[in-house]
């Protein structure tokens, strides 16, 4: 069986474009040797020669078989430890890295695509290599839950995160023992190109990163194993240095999208709870993709002093964003700077905006920058963590009603507009359907009474409810409690004092 699975699986890296045709035999070799297969018989050649060849379509289909069952040999052979998820995925991305070019060879040409074709067809290229290696693992990606949501601020996208796999206990208990490691010191380091990854960090055999030049300094680009949304990439310095906003951060996004003028980037913001969950990498998150966010008008056009040839105004959206735009990069980067500036030493006691408390700064910015024709145009998004007894995870933050749903960080992603909520729940959404459906005391668990008032307050405006349409319904409801998520996360709120307060700050950048 191994004999046949390795040929099938040379046969995936030909038909995919991983392996070149001239390279089956020397992959063969490699995984031969992979598996401690020391000859092949001419009977599995001559069977093997008689299937039909694979198509790309074949090929995805077959991977996840191929590997599930060399997976199975090698636990049964000793030669991989455990046969836990775990241990399968550091396996298995070991088996996919026999397939996958070097690096040099992959950048050569992305290179030539760049320079002779265009910038997307380059990022093509290299978004199907890292689906192809199962870098990106398409299987995986699939059984995440994705719709969308039409409210007052547009369709928003949800996404119930199923993707990442827990840890078994065998592996919690062996990372816990594990030598502690440096190398690499996080998982956005470019020494993970390659790596062989242990219990606690993931293998990167297939992995591939690109360089790129941005704001005269040298960056990597990759694809988040995750795709959160179409072609999700991540751009990160080369060096590991901590996240930083800052005037320099606006010409790298500016820089980034001049390069591929089809992409969109960002940046999370700098702080704790308003940032991201790796601060520690300076890091971007772009993508081929337009969030409901960049789809949102201007609500109201606005003008920064000394700056009357930029576009600006305030973007209709729950979150407190000014959107500039113009031709000249170095304009925007300027005026970016001067909101930036302003904003972090802003206070308004009014308006519950508070630059610093008992020595602690809270106020930054998470920029997004985007091409529209020849227009550079970026969003800044005000944003404070400031915590209190009532809020202890943040004023500005998902309030504690809504902590059934979405409790994280509300980082650039979701700011944007798609809403990444965890994975508990895909089973309580199934089991709250069920109760609605079937009349259930909706106190009778902890996980439908964590749902419960939230249902008795939508339930009333629904004239029909039944098993036909109740999932429907939940995933609607769930879409306008991430709009509320959003509301909350806003320093400045939709309403007339709100706004007040925003012009308020406009006019401290002006003064």
């Amino acid at each position: 069986m191994i004999q046949e699975r390795i040929l099938e699986l040379a046969d995936y890296g030909v038909a995919t474009g991983l392996v070149e045709p001239e390279d089956r035999i020397y992959t063969i070799n490699r995984l031969m040797e992979l598996f401690e297969v020391e000859d092949m018989d001419d009977a599995v050649f001559e069977a093997h020669a008689a299937c039909t060849p694979m198509t790309q379509e074949s090929a995805e289909a077959a991977l996840e078989g191929i590997l599930e069952d060399m997976m199975a040999y090698a636990y049964e052979q000793g030669i991989m430890k455990e046969n836990s998820i775990v241990y399968k995925d550091l396996f298995d991305t070991k088996i996919m890295g026999c397939l996958v070019a070097r690096p040099s060879e992959i950048r050569a040409k992305f290179k030539n695509l760049y320079e002779n074709v265009s910038a997307q067809a380059a990022t093509d290229y290299f978004y199907k290599l890292s689906c192809d290696s199962n870098y990106i693992r398409r299987q995986r990606i699939k059984k995440d839950q994705k719709w969308t949501t039409d409210t007052e601020y547009g369709t928003l996208d949800i996404t119930i995160n199923l993707s990442k796999p827990e840890k078994d206990p065998k592996a919690i208990a062996a990372a816990k023992n594990a030598k502690q490691s440096a190398y690499p010191k996080c998982q956005l380091c470019k020494e993970n190109e390659g790596y062989a990854g242990r219990v606690n960090h993931p293998a990167r055999q297939n992995h591939r990163i690109i360089p790129v030049t941005i704001n005269n300094s040298e960056w990597f680009f990759q694809y988040s194993p995750y795709v959160y949304y179409n072609e999700h990439c991540i751009v990160f310095n080369s060096k590991h240095t901590p996240m930083k906003i800052e005037r320099a951060t606006f010409g790298k996004l500016l820089d980034f999208v001049t390069d591929f003028p089809h992409y969109f980037v960002g940046s999370n913001a700098d702080l704790p709870i308003v940032g991201g969950s790796i601060l520690s990498h300076d890091h971007f998150q772009g993508g081929h993709y337009t969030f409901a966010m960049a789809k949102a008008p201007i609500e109201r056009k606005i003008s920064f002093t000394g700056f009357e040839d930029v576009k600006a105004g305030i973007v209709k959206w729950p979150m407190s964003v000014i959107r500039i735009s113009g031709p000249d990069k170095e304009r925007l980067i300027n005026l970016a700077d001067k909101i930036l500036l302003t904003w972090r030493g802003y206070t308004d006691e009014a308006a519950f905006v508070y630059a610093m408390t008992d020595g602690e700064p809270h106020n930054t910015i998470t920029p997004i920058a985007r091409r529209r024709g020849d227009d550079y145009e970026l969003d800044l998004v005000l944003r404070n963590n400031i915590t209190t007894e009532e809020h202890p995870l943040g004023v500005y933050h998902p309030h504690a009603k809504l902590h059934h749903i979405k409790k994280e960080n509300i980082c650039l992603i979701e700011v944007m507009g798609l809403a990444v909520l965890p994975a508990r729940l895909k089973d309580e959404l199934a089991e709250l359907a069920d109760a609605i459906v079937t009349g259930k005391d909706l106190h009778s668990t902890p996980t439908l009474d964590s749902h419960a008032k939230w249902v008795e307050e939508f339930l009333p405006k629904y004239d029909s409810v039944n098993a036909d349409n109740i999932m429907d319904i939940l995933r609607t409801e769930v879409g306008h409690v991430f709009s509320e998520v959003l509301e909350d996360a806003g320093v400045y709120k939709c309403n007339e004092q709100g706004r007040e307060a925003f012009a308020r700050f406009i006019a401290a950048v002006n003064a």
